[in-house]
């Protein structure tokens, strides 16, 4: 099952629309009109159930080593959901991840800035 597309991505409030362009038995891969944006979501059945969603995003911008160049960048955000094969349901899943969302994300993502600073 995909989700409904277009998906919108606001980056810096700029959005951008995700277009479905690829479905596996597992997943499904959304990609920008520039192709410098793309969301993933999949999931892997095994000993545990792995679900993931991410973020790949590309940008040009001036080679720190060549300032005259210009290089495409790339970096990737990601949430992945290790569970077992019973034992938490959907809600209970959910709950953690609110109270974990509400934790990272508070005070204007905080946590997440401090993070990126190399905080631990």
């Amino acid at each position: 099952m995909s989700f409904t597309e277009p998906l919108s991505l606001v980056v810096s409030g700029v959005t951008t629309s995700l277009p479905r362009t690829g479905v596996e038995e597992n997943g499904s891969e959304y990609l920008s009109a520039d192709g410098l944006r793309q969301l993933s979501a999949s999931h892997d059945y095994g000993k545990r159930t792995r679900r993931l969603l991410r973020l790949d995003s590309s940008k040009v911008t001036a080679d720190p080593f060549k300032p005259a160049e210009n290089v495409k960048v790339s970096m990737s955000c990601y949430i992945v959901f290790d569970l077992p094969p019973a034992g938490y349901s959907n809600a209970e899943v959910l709950a953690e991840y609110t109270g974990f969302k509400t934790l990272f994300s508070a005070t204007s993502d905080l946590m997440i800035t401090k993070l990126l600073g190399g905080e631990s």
